[in-house]
């Protein structure tokens, strides 16, 4: 994502994208990698009380402090862009870690309880072999629309591909007409937003920057 080199067909090489239009990126690597190997983690962290999440809620504390303390970073301007897990990851860690003003979820908000649960839905995670998704009582506590409602009242955005195989777009919507009325019910309707694009699972790149530049208060080039 960061290497412009390399023309990844998810990411588009969107890291360095923004950072020719002025912004400072950072692209860490998240323990969700190596297939089944970080799966192997989570079941052991189980037993303790601890989910990935633990792990990566943390590193990204560490990170945000470190970038916060750098001479060319403004701390108050630190933003969340994640797609896929990464998106999972927008809806969560922003939650968790105050250094984050804003968080843009591309390609993973969901109705999050029929992903994990439905056995007639051919997306859902029954039907996958990622078993690390179900999350413990997560039927009785968030879907994504509350997880966004602590975001709040920081920005929040959706990127969200019309052939996005995640989910069709009517549960994406569904869902994230929760978000938007919160917002809106609060006065803050200015600061969430929803971009479908004709695509598939990837960065689009378009309503995200310019959100960003709004939210950031970022010239565009």
């Amino acid at each position: 994502m960061a290497d412009p080199r390399v023309e990844n067909p998810a990411y588009h090489r969107f890291a360095f994208r923004l950072a020719e239009r002025g912004f400072v990126t950072f692209a860490p690597q998240n323990p969700y990698i190596g297939g089944t190997r970080f799966r192997q983690v989570l079941r052991k962290a189980q037993p303790l009380g601890l989910t990935l999440w633990s792990f990566i809620v943390r590193q990204h504390e560490v990170i945000t402090d470190w970038l916060a303390a750098q001479p060319f970073v403004d701390p108050r301007r630190l933003a969340f862009y994640g797609l896929s897990y990464g998106g999972k990851t927008a809806m969560r860690v922003p939650v968790l870690v105050d250094h984050y003003c804003l968080s843009i979820c591309s390609a993973d908000f969901n109705e999050w309880i029929w992903k994990n649960v439905s056995a007639r839905a051919p997306y859902s995670y029954l039907w996958t072999g990622e078993y690390d998704m179900p999350e413990f009582n997560l039927g009785n506590t968030f879907n994504y629309a509350e997880l966004s409602w602590l975001i709040c009242p920081r920005p929040f955005m959706v990127e969200r591909g019309h052939d996005d195989g995640v989910a069709p777009d009517e549960w994406v919507a569904y869902e994230y007409a929760k978000t938007r009325r919160h917002y809106v019910k609060l006065g803050l309707g200015e600061r969430t937003e929803i971009e479908f694009f004709d695509g598939p699972h990837t960065i689009h790149g378009v309503g995200t920057f310019e959100f960003l530049h709004r939210h950031l208060i970022w010239p565009k080039p």
